[in-house]
């Protein structure tokens, strides 16, 4: 039986479904053009050997953090697994921002050290939602869908708008997934991914105000990315028999 909590809920979504389906601004366009264009100045050995680190780094988080997470938890009503869920993303972000704080003041060696810490964080932080959720994260393909979830919040307009048309209708989509996760679009995945932090967390890096931005940059990622898990599931719940 749905009731007002589920209504709001519902309502929440479809404006972030409208956020995630516009097209890319004129602002947008530019900054994408730059990033490009920065890119293709960089060496393609520097991006393989970038592309291979973060896709070790993640695929370890990603086959390690099932066993710290626990199992799903089933027949439980929305507005009870959102009152969890957002009790993790305020303890996820509050460490997160402690974090960045001290790899800020730390200077450019412990500030490059935020980088991995804090793509730790981050997908443990979207386990334990999608076990809130009622989904098992021991399915292979439950983890692809966490990286899905992972570019939403962190790439391009044009980008975003691609990897939302893939998480539409899930259920089938998934039947089309590859078998091996090597299979992935890892090179988009941490050029993207790059990009976009590229700017916040250069600052990071600069001695005396390294520090709070670190914090607050740190605080506004994780809570970005707790948004977009909550309404990426929620695009699998509401209306489904899971609720």
């Amino acid at each position: 039986m749905t009731d007002g909590y589920d209504v709001l809920a519902a309502a929440a979504l479809k404006t972030w479904q409208n956020k995630m389906q516009r097209k890319p601004s004129l602002l947008n366009h530019l900054s994408k053009n730059i990033q490009v264009k920065i890119n293709g100045w960089i060496p393609e050995k520097i991006h393989k050997a970038i592309t291979a680190t973060i896709k070790q780094m993640i695929r370890g988080v990603l086959f390690g953090a099932k066993y710290t997470t626990s199992g799903p938890l089933l027949n439980a009503a929305l507005r009870e697994r959102e009152e969890v869920v957002q009790k993790k993303i305020d303890w996820y972000r509050n460490t997160a921002a402690i974090e960045g704080g001290i790899t800020g003041a730390g200077g450019i060696l412990l500030g490059l050290a935020d980088f991995p810490i804090l793509i730790g964080i981050k997908l443990k932080l979207l386990f334990d939602i999608a076990v809130l959720y009622g989904f098992d994260v021991n399915d292979y393909k439950e983890r692809i869908y966490l990286l899905h979830i992972f570019e939403l919040a962190f790439s391009s307009q044009s980008h975003r708008r691609m990897v939302y048309n893939k998480m539409v209708n899930w259920e089938q989509q998934r039947q089309n997934l590859p078998e091996d996760i090597h299979q992935f679009d890892w090179r988009n995945f941490q050029q993207e991914y790059r990009d976009y932090l590229d700017i916040a967390k250069m600052a990071q890096l600069i001695p005396v105000i390294g520090a709070p931005v670190g914090v607050l940059v740190n605080y506004r990622l994780i809570k970005k990315l707790g948004e977009t898990a909550m309404n990426a599931y929620r695009m699998r719940l509401i209306n489904t028999e899971l609720l």
